[in-house]
């Protein structure tokens, strides 16, 4: 299961009791994912969703506010990419009702309208607003935030959550609702869609938290955890390999030089501190500076000792030529 999935499951889990509320859950789903088609028998209201898991939710609801069942249904138009989507009918005899009372059509002198932005008397108390976003949370948004795996060595992708839409009012609507609650967005526009994200893993959390996604914010917080300790880690294993690899590039060098020195003059030419450094290299070419100073048997300190060694080559720089 993906991160988005699960966190829906979780919102899915908990109830909706207030009325108002119920309608403002209603109206954030069929602004996300919702469908009207207009037939013989008037207007249905469809919601059209890859989680079947929505019905029984959406299914309580109607019972709920309306006595009526809704009806699940599978067509072969919904398989894309391998995904199954659903098609959640709402009767005939109350669909006009729930557009009207979600605020998504309304019936003026005209006949009906359909309102593409979010009604502000079905957001009119906090509690509202939660709902609505829940809705849209569970009808649009997607995530590519990848969890990850015990022992895994691959790298796992940044923070994203996004919601998308054909409609720019809804989702420019939603966007101002979510910084009613310091929650930051963007949106852009992509492949003949609109899409609001959000990015900032901290701002991602807070969304969570605010549909009631508990379990979701600890999830993605240890996610968090652990991808800033590996982090750490291999920031910390990346010195560690640099200095080896300098200690090793330092050490050839100093190998490099004293060998030409040995075959050109030989090292008894030397003065007796070089020599004595000069020898210590040779015997112990992967151990570093400080190794080098413990195992020799002269005093010496760590600039002293790298002060030698570039006499050294510098005696074979002048060897060359």
């Amino acid at each position: 299961m993906s991160f988005a999935r699960d966190s829906k499951l979780e919102i899915l889990q908990s109830e909706i009791e207030d009325a108002n509320c119920a309608l403002a859950f209603l109206s954030g789903l069929f602004h996300a994912c919702g469908q009207l088609t207009k037939n013989s028998n008037g207007l249905r209201a469809d919601i059209v969703t890859d989680n079947k898991e929505i019905f029984d939710f959406t299914n309580k609801l109607a019972k709920k506010l309306y006595g009526n069942e809704l009806k699940l249904e599978i067509s072969d138009d919904y398989i894309i990419n391998k995904t199954t989507y659903y098609r959640i009918m709402f009767p005939n005899e109350i669909s006009q009702s729930v557009l009207e009372d979600c605020g998504i059509i309304n019936n003026g002198a005209q006949g009906f309208g359909i309102s593409r932005g979010i009604d502000k008397n079905i957001i009119a108390d906090e509690e509202c607003k939660r709902a609505f976003i829940k809705g849209a949370y569970i009808g649009c948004a997607t995530s590519s935030i990848k969890l990850s795996e015990l022992g895994s060595q691959k790298p796992t992708t940044g923070y994203h959550v996004e919601f998308s839409s054909h409609t720019q009012e809804f989702l420019n609507d939603l966007r101002d609702l979510l910084a009613q609650f310091n929650i930051n967005s963007r949106l852009v526009e992509r492949k003949k869609l609109f899409v609001l994200y959000l990015k900032d893993s901290e701002a991602i959390k807070d969304l969570l938290a605010l549909i009631g996604a508990t379990d979701s914010v600890m999830t993605l917080s240890n996610e968090m955890a652990t991808r800033d300790l590996r982090n750490t880690v291999n920031r910390q294993v990346n010195c560690i390999n640099a200095n080896i690899t300098k200690t090793i590039e330092a050490s050839l060098k100093q190998v490099e030089a004293i060998n030409l020195i040995n075959k050109k003059i030989g090292l008894d030419a030397l003065p007796e501190d070089l020599q004595e450094v000069a020898v210590l290299r040779l015997a112990n070419q992967q151990e570093s500076m400080e190794e080098l100073l413990k195992l020799s048997t002269i005093e010496l300190t760590k600039s002293g000792l790298n002060h030698r060694f570039r006499k050294l080559i510098r005696i074979a720089e002048l060897l060359k030529q």
